[in-house]
């Protein structure tokens, strides 16, 4: 089998893959992701993973390169990662008592690039209803600082979050049913590598 890339600094997606037990390394991405802001989001998604995994891609050679990208969507609204704590209060303050949608795109590309497979999964997350006080103690952990939408479920987040439709592993950043089934259509037996 070819080696296994990680085009992704987060260590949460780090995490998400040993626990599948996969071998790999990390070359984390660089790439120009304003170019893709117009797009809607299942496509944007997608189209930041394929070019983070194009990109490293593009500079090894008999690897199998895994990008992703994570957006937090509410009410037609954007979520990145905040600037700054008062942004995320805010960024807590606007998700509160709502339902928003957490998208993550995943791509797998075969060095040098050529052949690629792309796709996204769709999480529907409700928050429930925070009062100013939980707000500014969560942000006060600094645990919203790094996120997308400012907050990690499988943090202490996880008390942010009334309920969720879909792949609790999406909301963390990394679907692992669409990784395993990506890894499938290059020949990865993740279920033979257990």
């Amino acid at each position: 089998m070819s080696n296994l890339i990680l085009a992704s600094a987060s260590p949460r997606r780090r995490e998400l893959l040993g626990r599948i037990g996969l071998q790999f390394d990390v070359r984390p991405s660089r790439i120009d992701e304003e170019r893709y802001r117009d797009l809607p989001p299942g496509p944007r998604v997608e189209a930041l993973a394929l070019a983070k995994a194009r990109a490293v891609a593009a500079r090894v050679a008999d690897a199998l390169v895994l990008g992703a990208d994570t957006l937090v969507v509410c009410q037609g609204q954007v979520l990145g990662k905040p600037d700054s704590p008062a942004d995320a209060a805010a960024m807590l303050t606007f998700l509160s008592g709502r339902i928003h949608n957490v998208y993550t795109g995943v791509a797998v590309v075969r060095a040098p690039g050529v052949e690629a497979r792309v796709t996204h999964a769709r999480t529907a997350v409700t928050f429930r209803r925070l009062t100013p006080d939980q707000i500014a103690a969560y942000v006060a952990t600094g645990e919203p600082l790094d996120k997308a939408g400012a907050y990690g479920i499988q943090g202490r987040g996880a008390l942010l979050v009334a309920g969720i439709q879909g792949d609790y592993f999406n909301v963390v950043g990394l679907p692992l049913i669409k990784v395993e089934e990506l890894l499938a259509a290059f020949g990865v037996d993740v279920w033979g590598r257990l």
